[in-house]
Parts: structure tokens; C-alpha cells; sequence
């Protein structure tokens, strides 16, 4: 045994590159390319690790230094390598936004971005292989292994290879709602992608969850407030309770003395349902009007709370010719 170790270590085409060996191998979480290996190892000394046991081969010409499971963490440098023809390409998407921290969404595949003239070599199936023609240094942690895209590139590319609508908003909104992003991030990158699927739902997005709507729902109640040519809520505005708690109020129509909750699954909580109801009492208390819907109702039926919403408002002073303007005289002072 030893003896046929010291001629398998022969193959070695230099052996003080073992050491540059063990750290690529360090850094990819026990994963190496054929294409990398052949950099350290004749193509003999890598046929003895794969027939010996001590690799194995996971996909075509991708190897893991081990005969066990496969990690998740493994896994993504095994899709990196795959997609990229052995060299590391760049994870995208929900990959990389889960690697940034994002909760909630997750990919059922790997998502890979290449450039959009580079070959990829038959990835395995759970590997979703995208092209771009834009992707800037500026745009990618080229520090991590395998590299990925930061958090308002994957924001966008997410969006745009959701499945519907509804799942892109949702992604940008939830980007929001976990402090991924802030601002004019996404605008910011979306004004140097030339090309990008939904671009106009993603920027309307993006620019409601930074206004003050964070959440999804939130975000469809704004956009359904002005398809409805409603006035626009002031959203997360701060007030005091009867005992002086802070609480943040969903979208306040000031002026017209109108509150509106959203009420997610959150609400299904013993504690924070009568937290909720004591909000709504000192509202009442102090003369506002609250309206309460369900985040589904807000998403899916519009025709049952927007004549709801009218209806308290023309109560509160607005009228409907009043609609896109400025406040108007009539509007009733807030009774906050």
C-alpha cells in the first residue's frame, strides 16, 4: 500500500503544488473541476482518486473530494462548475439571494448566470442556466465561492424569471421588506440592464416598496389606489397610542381622517390580533375611521374593498373630481 501510494504521488506533476491543491479544494468546499484538478494532477492520478473511492464524480467532469452526500453547500459550487464549463460561473437569481439572506423564496433549481456567448456543457437538470450580456464587476461578490450577484442585480434577475407576475412583485417587494435593498437600489440597476423582462412592473415595485410599502400587499394596495384614481396614502406613518407606544400605521389617508390595515398571516397569532384590536380601538377613540382587509382580498378582489375605500373617503371630505390633485380645501382637518 505504501508503496503503490509513493508511485501514485509520482503523477503529481509538481509536488509543492499540492498545497495550492488543498486550498483551491478549501475554498470550493471539497469540489473540483476536471478542468482545475488537470492544473495539479495528471489525468492518471485523477482516474486512481475516482476508481479508488477517495472521489467521486457528481456530474460530467465535476468531482467532490469524498465518497459521502453531497452538501447543499456543495452543491452550489457543483452547479458553478457544471454551468461553467469547469471554470466557476456566477449564481444568480433566488440562488443568490438566498445566499444574501432572503427568506421565504426559494428556487427549486440552482440558478447560474453565464455570459451570453460563453458555452455551458449539458449542467445537470436542477441547474438553471441563464445568459446576460450585462454583467459588470461592480455587480458581483467575486470574493465568494462560488461568486455571486448582489442583492439588487438578483432582485432583478429573480423578478424576471419568475414564473408570474405575482411572484416577481412579490420577490421585489419581500427584497424590501428584509432590508436587502433600500432606496433606489433596484432603479439604480435596472437603468444600466438594457434588457429586462418586466421592466415596468419591477421599477413600479421597487419605487412603491421604497416610498413606504414594503410588503407585497401594501404594494398592491397603493397600485390599486391609483388605479381606482383614489388619493394617495401617506404609508408607515408613525403614531402614538393612549400610551404613548409608537405604531405604524399601514397607509393613513391624512386629511381625510381614513386608516386602512392589511392584515397577513401574521394576524392569526392570539397576541398579536388583540394587539392589533386595542390599535384599532385607540383609532377609533381619537376619531379616524379604519378600514381592515386581508392581504388576499387586497391582492385578489379589488371590486369589494376599492367602493369600501371610496365610500369612507367622500364620508372624510374627498370627492372623486378630486382625484391626482392636491388636498383640497373641502378635506376636513385630521381629527388625530
Amino acid at each position: 500500500m505504501a508503496r503503490y501510494a509513493r508511485a501514485f504521488e509520482t503523477n503529481l506533476r509538481h509536488v509543492g503544488e499540492l498545497d495550492g491543491l488543498q486550498r483551491l479544494l478549501l475554498r470550493q468546499s471539497g469540489v473540483i473541476s476536471r478542468r482545475q484538478a488537470l492544473r495539479f494532477l495528471t489525468g492518471s492520478a485523477i482516474r486512481h482518486r475516482l476508481e479508488s473511492g477517495a472521489w467521486q464524480v457528481v456530474t460530467r467532469a465535476v468531482y467532490v473530494t469524498h465518497s459521502g452526500p453531497v452538501t447543499p453547500d456543495q452543491r452550489l459550487v457543483v452547479a458553478a462548475l457544471a454551468a461553467g464549463a469547469g471554470r466557476l460561473a456566477v449564481l444568480a437569481g433566488l440562488t443568490a439571494l438566498s445566499i444574501l439572506g432572503m427568506r421565504g423564496n426559494r428556487a427549486r433549481t440552482v440558478q447560474v448566470l453565464l455570459p451570453w456567448q460563453r458555452r455551458d456543457y449539458d449542467p445537470p437538470s436542477w441547474v438553471e442556466v441563464h445568459r446576460t450580456r450585462h454583467l459588470p464587476a461592480a455587480e458581483y461578490d467575486r470574493r465568494t465561492t462560488p461568486p455571486h450577484t448582489l442583492a439588487a442585480r438578483s432582485l432583478i434577475d429573480a423578478a424576471q424569471w419568475a414564473t408570474t407576475d405575482d411572484d416577481a412583485a412579490a420577490i421585489i417587494a419581500a427584497g424590501y421588506q428584509q432590508r436587502l435593498v433600500t432606496g433606489d437600489d433596484v432603479g439604480a440597476a435596472l437603468a444600466r440592464m438594457p434588457r429586462v423582462r418586466r421592466r415596468r412592473l419591477i421599477g413600479e415595485v421597487a419605487a412603491d416598496a421604497a416610498g413606504g410599502s414594503h410588503s407585497l400587499p401594501e404594494v398592491e394596495f397603493l397600485r390599486g389606489c391609483r388605479r381606482a384614481r383614489l388619493p394617495a396614502p401617506d404609508r408607515q406613518v408613525v403614531r402614538r397610542d393612549r400610551s404613548g407606544r409608537r405604531r405604524y400605521l399601514d397607509a393613513h389617508f391624512t386629511g381625510y381622517g381614513v386608516h386602512v390595515e392589511i392584515d397577513g398571516g401574521q394576524h392569526l397569532d392570539v397576541r398579536n390580533w388583540w394587539a392589533d384590536m386595542r390599535r384599532q380601538n385607540d383609532l377609533w377613540v381619537a376619531g379616524d375611521v379604519l378600514l381592515r382587509f386581508p392581504a388576499y382580498v387586497i391582492r385578489r378582489r379589488p371590486a369589494e374593498w376599492v367602493p369600501q375605500l371610496r365610500t369612507a373617503l367622500v364620508a372624510g371630505g374627498w370627492t372623486p373630481t378630486m382625484a391626482g390633485s392636491p388636498r383640497s380645501t373641502r378635506a376636513r382637518a385630521h381629527r388625530g
